[in-house]
Formats: C-alpha cells, structure tokens, sequence
C-alpha cells in the first residue's frame, strides 16, 4: 500500500488542486507513458475507481528510484498542504513523517478528551 501522504499528494494532483506539484510530476512522468498515464488518468477522471490509487503506486516507485525527486515533491507538498487554511469553522490536520501515538480531530469539544 502507497505511503498515506502519496495518497494525498495523488488527490490533490487528481483535484488540480496544485498546479507547482502537477507540473513537477508531469515533468518526472513525461518519459515514463504508463505512469504518464496514470497522472492522466486522476486527473480526467478523478472519481474513477483506483486511478488515485494507482497514481499513488507511481508516484511511490518513482521516489524508490529517484531520491532527487523525492525530495522535490515532499517539498513542494509541503508548500501546498501548509497553504491549506482552516475557514468557515473548518479543521485541518496536518500529520506527516514518522508519527507515533494518538490523534483526534475535532472541531469544538466541550469537556475532557481521554485515550
């Protein structure tokens, strides 16, 4: 299974949500058609089943290959997900690396929160 935050990344490459990170991956893909193909594939049909997922698998082999890239790509995520904004009462966690322990997300809590 693809690495949670390569899910995200492919989600947010699927939403056009990142013009910086898409244009990083078309550049990476644009030798390889089947992962080229894969990018595509999230993008024009987003809600499609498994096409996230696969971009995902992609974008993983291609980190394996390239550690150039892989950096390249979790920085620039990195400007992107931190550019995210919690508006309208909105909550937005952001957990990424290696992590241990517990999480909760919540919007408004009244009273104690135990684990």
């Amino acid at each position: 299974m693809p690495d949670p935050i390569l899910i995200s990344i492919s989600a947010a490459l699927a939403a056009k949500a990142a013009v910086g990170l898409y244009d990083l991956v078309k550049r990476k893909f644009a030798k390889e058609p089947a992962a080229d193909a894969a990018l595509e594939a999230a993008v024009t049909t987003p809600s499609a089943p498994g096409v996230v997922q696969v971009l995902a698998e992609r974008l993983g082999l291609a980190e394996r290959d390239d550690p150039e890239f892989s950096a390249r790509l979790r920085a620039e995520w990195a400007k992107v997900s931190t550019a995210q904004k919690a508006e309208d009462a909105k909550v937005i966690n952001q957990i990424s690396g290696d992590v241990g322990g517990k999480v909760l997300q919540a919007g408004d809590i009244h009273g104690n929160v135990t684990f």
